[in-house]
């Protein structure tokens, strides 16, 4: 009996050096202490960084998109503003130039007016007069209505002043040249006379 105790206290007895428990506390009577290992610390703040580093890209990539995305909507909404007001006054130096042949055609109503026999001829002209504004009108060019209207820089050009006890100062109250606008663009101001106030 007593050496079958002998060999399983030497089986299980702790060995020469001491185990764990003993190394660990002969470390701390020397002045010794064990801290666990800071890699995985040391990886798991890298990690976050990365992690952030990325966020703070994707979200500057998200806010490049969306200006991106935005300045093509202004340049497609600019470029349509543009087609659509090419495509209004295409017509606009046509009709500059056939205006002055409608002022001809009024002279020459007016000079036969003066004759004793330009019935006929007032006649024609007036009929072709009439053909020629309905073709202006058809493409938007319309005459300014400016008599009895006050003076409008934008589309009136005054060539003289006039006192007036009809009419209140600066009011359009003759019409030399007729002017035309196509849409709200002028293509051609009024000619026009002025009234000032009365001398006293």
């Amino acid at each position: 009996m007593n050496v079958a105790k002998d060999d399983f206290k030497r089986k299980h007895s702790t060995p020469p050096g001491g185990g764990p428990a003993e190394d660990l506390e002969k470390d701390r009577a020397n002045g010794h202490q064990t801290e666990p290992s800071e890699e995985p610390l040391d990886d798991t703040e890298k990690s976050i960084d990365e992690l952030a580093s990325l966020q703070e890209e994707l979200e500057k990539a998200k806010d490049h998109a969306l200006r991106c995305r935005a300045e093509m909507e202004n340049f497609k909404k600019r470029l349509s503003r543009q087609v659509e007001e090419e495509r209004r006054y295409a017509c606009l130096p046509i009709l500059q130039d056939l205006l002055p042949v409608l002022d001809n055609m009024d002279r020459a109503i007016e000079a036969a007016g003066k004759s004793d026999n330009g019935a006929g001829l007032i006649e024609g002209f007036g009929l072709v007069a009439k053909l020629l504004r309905d073709v202006l009108a058809k493409y938007d060019c319309l005459e300014i209505d400016a008599l009895g209207k006050p003076f409008d820089p934008h589309c009136h050009q005054a060539i003289s002043q006039m006192p007036s006890e009809e009419h209140l100062a600066n009011t359009v109250i003759l019409v030399v040249q007729p002017g035309f606008q196509l849409h709200d663009r002028v293509v051609r101001p009024s000619k026009v006379i002025v009234s000032t106030q009365p001398t006293s």
